[in-house]
């Protein structure tokens, strides 16, 4: 009988490189002969992604707790809906995007709180915790410059501003600092081959 799977996110700010890891992952996962599937966040549900296309629509104005009680109801359905039924079943699930970016979207970014911040998604998520999460770290003007590139326009958290963007990167590694054993930090300007390599090293323990 297989065992549980595992959860594996990937976080970052915007144009980090959180898509392409993503994908190389999944496709060394399955050709390990691992049952591993790829989700995102906010997202991977009907419900989650409805909640996805209001959260970023640069058109709605959202106030800082509203958004976090948006990205934690979205939350809270993928889990229920889709993660915990595959975990159970023995699936391997890599997430584009958890709790972690909540933490440092609104905890630091909008000035909630981390704690504050973490113990709503604790609800909302019944507690569930990645088994390793890769954490891509990249120059805010490197970031910048891949975001350009894609040509779509910027949705409403990317609009916010430089210190807004300071604070997320703070907290994303304050973070890291807390749990090391958890939350692994991966160079994302190195070439994605690269950055992959570095990626299966940080969970091969999990193998």
């Amino acid at each position: 009988m297989r065992g549980r799977g595992r959860l594996i996110t990937i976080e970052g700010v915007d144009g980090a490189g959180k898509t392409t890891l993503a994908t190389g992952l999944l496709r060394e996962l399955t050709e390990r002969g691992l049952d591993a599937e790829l989700l995102r966040e906010p997202g991977g549900v009907e419900l989650s992604e409805r909640l996805r296309e209001l959260v970023k629509d640069p058109r709605l104005t959202v106030g800082g707790r509203a958004e976090a009680l948006i990205y934690a109801a979205a939350r809270a359905q993928l889990v229920e809906q889709a993660l915990v039924p595959r975990l159970e079943r023995g699936t391997w699930v890599v997430l584009d995007r958890f709790v972690d970016s909540s933490l440092a979207y609104q905890g630091a970014g909008r000035e909630l709180g981390i704690r504050s911040v973490s113990e709503l998604n604790a609800f909302a998520t019944g507690s569930l915790t990645p088994d390793r999460t890769l954490l891509l770290v990249v120059p805010e003007v490197v970031a910048k410059g891949r975001a350009s590139a894609r040509g779509a326009p910027p949705d409403r958290l990317e609009r916010e501003d430089e210190a807004f963007f300071a604070r997320v990167r703070e907290g994303y590694e304050r973070i890291a600092r807390a749990e090391p054993e958890r939350v692994r930090r991966l160079d994302g300007e190195r070439a994605p081959a690269e950055v992959l390599a570095d990626a299966l090293s940080n969970v091969a323990d999990l193998l």
